[in-house]
């Protein structure tokens, strides 16, 4: 569904973009408090704004388009939450334009399902069919928030539902760079899906017969016939990518299938035929709510995050502490130091530091044998529970007599962490200094930590092979 600009006077909505290689898609909140796209001109229903070709592949002015087109008849949004592939969180923005904030397609799929009421389980596959590529997201439901732990992708050089489009245009002898002839494609399939369908079935069950039922017409394009046989055919494509995706989660790698349940989005995602071979290969599917359109399942969960309707739950769920020695009366002890609490740490978002009553904490760094570097151990505390797993060991240079530091723990935009050590003092000769602090502070310190954990807590004891999800660096 669409819904048209917001009336004169009214208050600036919050939207949601999902520019893609396709389709660029503006989603808000719609009269009935339900997520809907924006009927901006141009848009072609249930699809979104054609993406123009001079910027497919470019999410930058891929976006820069789409809000443009917003803008020029909706008004300045007052915010805006942009979907993006897990892991691509960082995006340059053109001038003018306010900063959005990302949201990877694993996490606003399952804002849509959250909102939606329900159990959900509590390890879930999250897989992103769309015209570029295939995404397959490992994620687990921790503390009330959304842990991606693994992630494989398939970006053939055709991309992935572009090449199934373009192999069904070739076996009906029509161009697939023709946004005309795309377009009435998808218009096509949606009006002859359930006769797909049936044609693909029989394909499938009668392999004895197979001549006969690939002659089958399923729908025209172009004054073009299209037959079951060309769109099996093609759907090889399709088939092939969602194996090679499975194959690059290593839990998966030729294993049978381990029944975690899967939601699969995007346009491809349309196809049962492809559903009942992800099921085969995977897991058992979740139904989106409300008969959801599968392709746009990322952008009206972003609508809902966008809206305020939910929350997007990407947050660490876990405690994060360094390792310290304090002196207390006179002797030293030695004990933890909470650097970030539960659900403070944002991929790509700003640094954490410890605090005490409102006041960062300032930390000595002490050489341990009065010459050297100290090693600083880091672990995380699993919420809610006494569970602690070991993070890493950084080794902090010495530094200067009397030199104090705040600590502080930042994930980077790619779901990666760092310590980061704020000097209050002149800065150390030597020091590599992060790119984004203040002009006016000294620069701060970053030690690469790797990806934090998705459970800290010890795996149950079982005669399976060891779950290797959350693995520490």
């Amino acid at each position: 569904m669409t819904t048209p600009a917001a009336p004169a006077g009214a208050a600036a909505p919050a939207i949601a973009v999902d520019a893609g290689t396709r389709y660029l898609r503006v989603a808000r909140i719609g009269a009935g408090g339900t997520p809907e796209l924006v009927d901006l001109p141009g848009t072609v229903p249930g699809e979104g704004l054609p993406t123009p070709a001079g910027v497919r592949g470019d999410r930058a002015a891929a976006l820069s388009v789409a809000y443009a087109a917003y803008r020029e008849h909706c008004g300045t949004p007052r915010r805006m939450v942009l979907v993006v592939p897990p892991e691509q969180r960082a995006v340059p923005l053109a001038g003018g334009m306010p900063q959005p904030r990302p949201l990877g397609t694993p996490h606003a799929v399952l804002a849509l399902l959250r909102h939606a009421g329900g159990p959900l389980a509590s390890r879930l596959l999250v897989c992103d069919l769309g015209a570029s590529a295939a995404d397959l997201a490992r994620c687990t439901l921790v503390g009330g928030a959304v842990a991606v732990a693994r992630v494989a992708r398939y970006a053939p050089a055709d991309g992935y539902g572009a090449a199934f489009d373009a192999a069904v245009l070739a076996g009906a002898g029509l161009p697939a760079d023709d946004p005309a002839v795309l377009h009435e494609l998808a218009l096509a399939r949606a009006e002859n899906a359930r006769r797909t369908e049936i044609a693909l079935d029989r394909l499938a069950a009668r392999p004895d017969r197979a001549d006969r039922f690939a002659d089958t017409v399923v729908h025209e394009v172009a004054g073009r016939e299209i037959t079951a046989g060309v769109v099996h055919r093609a759907l090889g494509r399709l088939t092939e990518g969602l194996d090679r995706v499975r194959d690059g989660l290593p839990a998966h790698r030729g294993a049978r299938p381990d029944r975690t349940p899967v939601i699969a989005v995007g346009g491809p995602a349309r196809s049962a035929a492809l559903l009942a071979h992800l099921t085969a290969r995977l897991g058992r599917p979740v139904r989106l709510p409300d008969g959801t359109d599968p392709a746009l399942a990322a952008v009206f969960g972003a609508a809902l995050v966008a809206g305020g309707r939910t929350d997007p739950a990407d947050r660490y769920p876990h405690a994060v502490a360094v390792r310290v020695h304090r002196t207390v009366a006179g002797r030293p002890r030695d004990g933890e130091l909470l650097v970030s609490p539960p659900g403070t740490l944002e991929p790509g978002g700003a640094t954490v530091f410890a605090e005490t009553g409102g006041e960062r904490v300032r930390v000595k760094a002490v050489p341990a044998d009065g010459a050297g570097g100290r090693e600083v151990r880091i672990v995380v505390r699993a919420a809610g529970t006494d569970a602690v797993a070991p993070m890493g060991v950084v080794t902090v240079p010495a530094a200067g007599d009397g030199a104090r530091f705040h600590v502080g723990v930042r994930v980077a935009a790619d779901g990666t962490a760092r310590l980061v050590l704020q000097p209050l003092g002149p800065v150390r000769p030597g020091a590599h200094p992060a790119r984004n602090h203040l002009p006016a502070e000294l620069p701060p310190e970053e030690f690469l930590l790797g990806v934090l954990p998705i459970d800290p807590r010890p795996p149950e004891v079982s005669d399976h092979s060891p779950d290797t999800q959350g693995a520490r660096t």
